[in-house]
């Protein structure tokens, strides 16, 4: 009896050890395909593809903090800039990913023109949808009101002030003033449902017209955008130039 339940025992600890070796050898064989994937995905083209457009929107919102006038945007060509900017992180990331497999095998490398203008249609699309804004870089909102004040003079004498919210029932402008601080930038966005673009068009004129006699003080933290927007840029020429063939063999996938 002794025997059999000796003998038993070992049969179990022998497959204990089995299962614990495979599972450690399939943790690593786990680990390393990842590892190559990883690797895989961060190729240098990919890398560029990713960081050269959000490099470049770091440089110019860099160089837009820094300059000594303030620059108006309106909120679709704010998010427009955006999009763009993170356009390369969506080719690599979702968009390779669900890349339908019937369309390239039938168009080619032209599949990624159709997709390119699928994107650019949704990121139009999302920046119609938003509520009207007007951006204000490098400009605090205390030094926005008395802009928005002459604009009001301007455009409707009916327009009045309530706190940080600016009704200009003339022209169907009903908005409030939001601050970013930290980096000295203002928003007037639009609050409630009923709004008048073709108004809202107008103002956006007044207000650039204004604020072209506005000098300012360059905002410091421009210099870490400029100097981020330079280091991904940086990095990305370098890993192109420096690994030609990962480069060559990533542009032929």
């Amino acid at each position: 009896m002794a025997v059999l339940v000796s003998l038993a025992g070992l049969i179990f600890l022998l497959g204990v050890g089995d299962a614990w070796a495979s599972s450690r050898y399939y943790r690593a064989e786990g680990r390393r395909r990842l590892a190559d994937e990883t690797r895989s995905l961060m190729d240098p083209l990919r890398f560029a593809i990713v960081a050269v457009p959000l490099a470049a929107y770091l440089i110019l919102l860099g160089l837009v903090n820094l300059r000594r006038r303030p620059t108006l945007a309106t909120g679709g060509g704010d998010l427009g800039a955006l999009g763009v900017a993170l356009g390369g992180l969506a080719f690599v990331g979702p968009i390779a990913l669900f890349r339908p497999d019937a369309a390239t095998v039938e168009l080619g490398n032209y599949v990624w023109l159709f997709l390119a203008a699928f994107y650019l249609l949704w990121v139009t699309l999302t920046a119609m949808l938003c509520r009207p804004r007007l951006v204000v870089y490098n400009l605090s909102a205390e030094e926005l009101r008395p802009v928005l004040s002459e604009a009001v003079r301007n455009l409707d004498s009916a327009g009045r002030w309530a706190g940080d919210n600016l009704t200009l029932p003339t022209i169907g402008v009903h908005g409030y003033v939001e601050p970013f601080a930290w980096m000295r930038n203002t928003s007037f966005i639009a609050g409630g449902g009923r709004q008048d673009l073709a108004g809202w068009r107008r103002l956006n004129r007044v207000v650039e017209r204004a604020l072209r006699g506005v000098v300012t003080r360059p905002n410091p933290r421009g210099w870490l955008l400029l100097g981020a927007g330079v280091a991904i840029l940086a990095a990305a020429v370098v890993g192109l130039v420096g690994d030609a063939t990962r480069v060559t063999t990533a542009w032929g996938q």
